[in-house]
Formats: C-alpha cells, structure tokens, sequence
C-alpha cells in the first residue's frame, strides 16, 4: 500500500517561492495519478495540479503560469515549484494519488499524505 510524505512547506512574502516535493513509499508510483490539493482555513479542499502516468499535468487556473509540477517515476517522489505566491495561496497543501484518470474530485483520491502549511504573506 502507497504512503505519501510531504516536505518543503514554509513562510514566505508574496512574490516569493517554495518547492514542495511529496515522497511515495510501498506501492509502484508509476500507475498512478498524482495530484496537489490545497485546503485553506474555511474553504473546502480544492485541486492544484494533477499530474497523469504519461506526464501530463493539469493546473488549475489560479495557479497556471506561477506553478509548476512533474513527477520523477524511478525516485517516486512528485514536486511541485511555486513562484510569485500570493496571500490567497496560503493553505495546508497535500499530495495524493489515485488509479486511473486523473479527477479534480478530491473524493476520488484514496491515498493522501499529510500536509504541509504554506503561508504567504502580504
């Protein structure tokens, strides 16, 4: 069974960057999706970037053009580069995996880790 750990979450100003990197333990990686979700104080858990078997990710439009994700297969370990953050970013971001197609339904996801705080700061 895959377990998934997050590392890299932080403080930073706005404008700045963070690099996320999610490390995936027991299962093969490879046939998965795998997916950032974020969860703000509040709000409900919404999808970052999904990253299909073959490679593709798929963003979400609030962070298209400031994010960007890739899987490493052989390393097993999902990362996700965050530049020009803003407050609105801040939230627990968590990494997860699914079989099949990717989903933005978070209910769809079986394997989660546990989260990493990201906070930015205006």
């Amino acid at each position: 069974r895959m377990q998934l750990e997050e590392s890299g979450g932080g403080s930073v100003q706005a404008g700045g960057s963070l690099n996320l990197m999610c490390s995936a333990s027991g299962d093969a990686f490879s046939p998965y999706c795998v997916a950032w979700f974020r969860q703000a104080p509040g709000k409900e858990r919404e999808a970052v970037v999904s990253i299909e078997v073959n490679g593709r990710p798929n963003y979400a439009y609030a962070v298209k053009g400031r994010f960007t994700a890739y899987r490493d297969d052989p390393t097993k370990t999902l990362h996700l580069q965050m530049n020009a953050l803003k407050p609105e970013d801040t939230a627990v971001y968590y990494c997860a995996a699914k079989g099949l197609r990717c989903s933005e339904d978070s209910g769809e996801y079986r394997t989660w880790g546990q989260g990493t705080q990201v906070t930015v700061s205006s």
